[in-house]
This record gives C-alpha cells, sequence and structure tokens, in this order.
C-alpha cells in the first residue's frame, strides 16, 4: 500500500492546465473472471468510461444535461439514461459508514447494512473532481439500479445493492478518490495510475448516425 500512495503522490506533480483532461486507470476484476482495465477521462462537462480503446464501447456522462449514456459500436445504439424518482427508505435502513485513517492521509472505509460489509477500502482527498463525477453517474442512475433490484428474485434482492448503487452510492465517494474497494460481491477494483493529457473532444461525443434511445424512467 506505500508503493500505492507513493505511485499517486507522484504523479501529482505535474502541472494542471485547464484545457487538460484527467485520466485514470483502474485494474478491475469480477468474481471468478480475469482482471481487466477500466480507463476513466474526466474533464469539468463529462466524464468516459471505457476499457482503455478510443474506438470502443463506452459509457458518458454529461455532467451539464445530467445524463449517461451508453455506447454500443456494434449495435450502432446509444442508450440514453436520466434521473428518475425513488422510493422513500425503508423503515430502519440505517447502513454504517466508518472511516479511520490509512497511510499518508488517506481513509480506510467500511460501509455496512445490518451487520454486513458492503464495500471496504481506501480513498484519499486527491482527484476529488474525479471522485464528484463518479458520485454524479451513480445518482443518475440510481433510479434504474432500484428497478432493477425490485425486477430481481427475492432471493436476489441484497440490501447491499441497495447502499452500493442506490440511497448511499455516493457515501464512500465523499472520503475521496477510491484506490481500493472490494464489494460484498467479491467485485474489485484497485487503482493503477493517473495521467492529465490534452482534451481530445471526440472522445466525449456519441458517434454520428448512432441512433439515442431513452432509457424507461
Amino acid at each position: 500500500m506505500n508503493a500505492l500512495f507513493g505511485l499517486l503522490l507522484a504523479l501529482c506533480v505535474g502541472i494542471a492546465h485547464a484545457d487538460d483532461m484527467t485520466v485514470l486507470r483502474y485494474v478491475d476484476q469480477d468474481p471468478g473472471g480475469p482482471p481487466y482495465t477500466t480507463r476513466i477521462l474526466v474533464t469539468p462537462d463529462f466524464m468516459r468510461m471505457d476499457s482503455g480503446e478510443d474506438a470502443g464501447d463506452f459509457s458518458l456522462l454529461d455532467r451539464k444535461r445530467r445524463v449517461v449514456i451508453n455506447v454500443m459500436h456494434d449495435s450502432r445504439l446509444a442508450m440514453v439514461f436520466a434521473p428518475g424518482t425513488l422510493p422513500p427508505q425503508p423503515a430502519g435502513w440505517k447502513p454504517r459508514l466508518v472511516a479511520d485513517k490509512a497511510e499518508r492521509g488517506g481513509k480506510r472505509f467500511t460501509l455496512t447494512v445490518k451487520g454486513v460489509t458492503c464495500s471496504a477500502g481506501i480513498a484519499a482527498r486527491h482527484a476529488l473532481d474525479v471522485a464528484r463525477a463518479m458520485a454524479e453517474q451513480k445518482s443518475i442512475l440510481a433510479a434504474t439500479q432500484y428497478r432493477v433490484w425490485k425486477a430481481s428474485p427475492p432471493d436476489l434482492q441484497y440490501d447491499c445493492d441497495l447502499a452500493n448503487q442506490v440511497w448511499n452510492s455516493g457515501d464512500t465517494l465523499k472520503l475521496g478518490l477510491p484506490l481500493e474497494e472490494r464489494e460484498f460481491t467479491g467485485r474489485t477494483r484497485t487503482f493503477e495510475s493517473e495521467t492529465r493529457q490534452p482534451v481530445n473532444p471526440e472522445l466525449f461525443r456519441v458517434p454520428e448516425g448512432m441512433a439515442q434511445v431513452n432509457a424507461p424512467s
């Protein structure tokens, strides 16, 4: 972990310019699957998540319009998600977020519901606009995530999904940029690198001729 924080600090030395974008790379891994790269590009107006390939599929957060657009090249389709209305939290809904000091000013956190650890990891007070953009995207998608949860079989309706993706989706991101995270499902995320690069506007546009379809709201 000391090496991870050292890498983060070393990458923060450069001078940022207004026309730059922040480029983060994470190593993600789903239970039973191989690790894979997630690239996150952030400007004041947009956030793009992809696999690191400029021409591949991607998810685009338009921070001004408050929509998330999933671009799928093979189907020539862009699915547009807008914020929806969430039902009231159930009676007795009391998730618990605990954050303790970690190395070099970071925070080691755990988010629990009814004694179950929904997510745990380390966050740093760095690249806070990236953390805000991540929280903005989760907030926009929260109503969609709730509909997915509600439509799931009862034995697959986990409280931790409601905590991580619906009512408390941005809680851990208020602590800062995630450096490590493990969800109750076993899914993991580990910070790999950060750079600043000149903005490429083409990366933040839906390709011409691609149909845009509004997701159910």
